[in-house]
């Protein structure tokens, strides 16, 4: 099967580049993988998506998003790409059957996927008083007592942020030692509202349960040079420890920073290879937000049409 774009995962950015190139008369296939709807599948209530006033669940707005693509004409696989072909155009996907489609144009939209500790309860409460995101959830927890999972940049600055509304929150480190820069060290040490458990580990996530909701109510940590366990009081926990974007399909294809996010070009969706395109968390370390995603989405349909215009009449 044969498409002029084919989108690989789908969230945000896929949904909103396929939005825009199927409006622009294109041919668009979207690969959704194993979660369709991308991250915010997982997200209960998003309150910071323009034109949502009361917010909307997670998975409705994924649902909304898709049904307007679908709306001008681009279709769904719920498939998974495996392998891609760019050593000659069109370029040849290959799914986990091992049933292969051509595209004209590539657009990466793969996303990343939050860092987790694997302790035992994390999945279980994971958008019930569990975050990967200070920014998306942070507004829930306010006047309440939080803690911060990590000990790097990202932690330091959900600490800080968190600041904001929650009446305390508390860093656990599982070390002494911070991978954090000074300068974001300094300001967390600095800010009245933060505090540190160092030397612990986080092994479970505790909660209560009550006519069907979920709620998290303590930690179990442990002390790492003791190994004494203590049992504290946790209306929300926010794991900070790093994403890893989801790009290793296109490792030795696409140029990549150290960690794995696609590099494009200047301001554009532009990758090192000709008519593949990156947007979303795929790309994107600094902003991770559905809107900033939708935003690329939007930029990564419009490159390809304009690239795919410039190829036929060359």
């Amino acid at each position: 099967m044969h498409t002029q774009i084919a989108i690989i995962g789908s969230g945000p950015a896929g949904f909103t580049a396929a939005l825009y190139a199927s409006r622009a008369n294109l041919g668009v296939l979207i690969f959704e993988g194993t979660q369709p709807g991308g991250q915010l599948t997982i997200t209960t209530e998003v309150e910071n998506y323009p034109g949502f006033e009361h917010g909307i669940m997670g998975p409705e707005l994924m649902d909304v998003f898709r049904k307007q693509a679908h709306r001008f004409g681009a279709q769904s696989k719920y498939e998974t790409i495996v392998s891609v072909d760019a050593s000659q155009r069109p370029f040849t996907l290959t799914n986990e059957r091992g049933d292969a489609y051509t595209a004209d144009a590539v657009i990466v939209a793969t996303g990343a996927t939050a860092k987790l500790l694997g302790s035992k309860g994390e999945q279980e409460y994971m958008g019930f008083g569990v975050s990967a995101c200070a920014t998306c959830d942070g507004f829930f927890f306010r006047n309440l007592k939080v803690f911060v999972i990590g000990g790097g940049d990202t932690a330091m600055e959900e600490a800080n942020y968190l600041t904001r509304f929650a009446e305390s929150v508390t860093v656990v480190h599982r070390r002494e030692e911070f991978r954090a820069s000074k300068i974001m060290l300094d300001r967390a040490k600095a800010n009245p509202k933060i505090s540190f458990m160092l030397n612990s580990i986080v092994e479970e996530y505790v909660g209560t349960e009550t006519n069907g909701v979920k709620k998290l109510t303590h930690l179990r940590i442990r002390d790492t040079a003791t190994n004494a366990e203590q049992l504290v009081e946790a209306d929300g926990a926010f794991v900070a420890i790093g994403h890893q974007p989801n790009t290793s399909l296109f490792k030795d294809m696409l140029d990549m920073d150290d960690v794995g996010y696609i590099i494009t070009k200047g301001k554009s969706s532009y990758t090192n290879v000709p008519g593949i395109f990156a947007c979303g968390d795929a790309q994107d370390s600094v902003y991770r937000q559905a809107i900033t995603a939708a935003g690329s989405g939007c930029m990564a349909a419009i490159d390809a049409e304009r690239w795919l215009e410039a190829q036929h009449g060359a």
